[in-house]
């Protein structure tokens, strides 16, 4: 499957269902890419704006659309990765914004302290705090359009 096919799915998904998707056609293509680039890593679509265990069971709540979808929407106007946006958000009336995390913290390592195993660098974006696991940062921030160079590892092999 390709980015734009996953849209066209997505986006008629998203109608049937009474959501909106992001108007900005990059950004979602950019959010496509990640969801095909999760897929064909981990097997599901988990959000490419999260960081994966690589683990179903323990990336369940971030498998596209998440669990915290709604919650997002309703007291921000859109979803973490801003793929799903209320309509004041798609008619322009509203800016997208950084979405705080809801997600509960890092899973425990076997000494109690928090752990991730990333097979990728993790970059952050200085401004707006978007994660994406990738070998080198996006040359534009789908959230912000903060440029590579706003970027800091925040995790690294």
């Amino acid at each position: 499957m390709k980015a734009q096919e996953l849209y066209d799915q997505k986006k008629r998904e998203a109608r049937e269902a009474g959501y909106i998707l992001n108007p900005d056609q990059d950004l979602v293509l950019t959010l496509m890419e990640g969801l095909l680039d999760n897929q064909e890593r981990y097997g599901y679509q988990s959000c490419p704006c999260r960081l994966s265990e690589g683990v179903r069971e323990k990336d369940r709540d971030i498998i596209c659309p998440c669990d915290y979808r709604d919650q997002d929407l309703a007291e921000y106007g859109a979803c973490y990765c801003g793929l799903y946006v209320d309509s004041d958000i798609a008619s322009g009336k509203k800016e997208l914004t950084s979405i705080p995390e809801r997600r509960g913290t890092a899973s425990k390592g076997s000494n109690g302290k928090a752990g991730f195993t990333v097979s990728l660098p993790v970059y952050r974006c200085r401004v707006c705090g978007y994660l994406c696991a990738k070998e080198n940062p996006p040359r534009v921030c789908p959230i912000c359009k903060a440029t590579s160079d706003r970027f800091e590892i925040f995790l690294s092999v």
